[in-house]
């Protein structure tokens, strides 16, 4: 069933893709260039304001290069297509790490040991059902199990 988080994580998804395709080719080189930013900023993991530091620096390099580099980012059709598939990477991107974002929390069973539960029983029972339930929250799921580049871009804080 879908919830009213998942319609708030499409309802990102769908703005930062509009966001992406009304820039054309700049949304193309934003949305890739935040997307490297996040990665840059977690695989530093040095917390939240030096990371903020680096973002920042990283935004305005890239605005400026973008500026330099893109006179005409919407010249052809191709263009705005190619910014809302910039839009869309980015907002993956931020959509799924807020999927994951909440607390979880470790509670140990007899038969499997400790087990990771998500999202932890101390949120608020309307936000507890939204997440629990949330189809795109669930679809997720196996990235708290597997290491992969989407742990680093979805939950950097978890502990390895």
């Amino acid at each position: 069933m879908i919830t009213w988080f998942d319609a708030l994580l499409v309802t990102l998804l769908a703005a930062m893709t509009a966001l992406g395709a009304r820039r054309g080719l700049a949304g193309l080189a934003w949305g890739v260039l935040g997307v490297l930013g996040i990665l840059v900023a977690n695989a530093l993991g040095l917390g939240v304001v030096p990371a903020l530091l680096v973002a920042l620096v990283l935004s305005v390099a890239g605005a400026l290069a973008i500026g330099r580099l893109v006179r005409n980012p919407l010249e052809e059709v191709w263009h705005l297509v190619a910014g809302a598939a910039g839009g869309l990477l980015l907002g993956a991107v931020l959509a799924g790490s807020l999927a994951l974002g909440f607390p979880y929390e470790l509670r140990a069973t007899p038969k499997e040991g400790l087990v990771r539960a998500y999202p932890a029983t101390t949120l608020s029972p309307t936000l507890y059902d939204a997440v629990g339930g949330s189809v795109i929250q669930n679809a997720l799921r196996g990235v708290w199990t597997r290491p992969s580049l989407a742990q680093k871009f979805l939950i950097p804080d978890q502990p390895r």
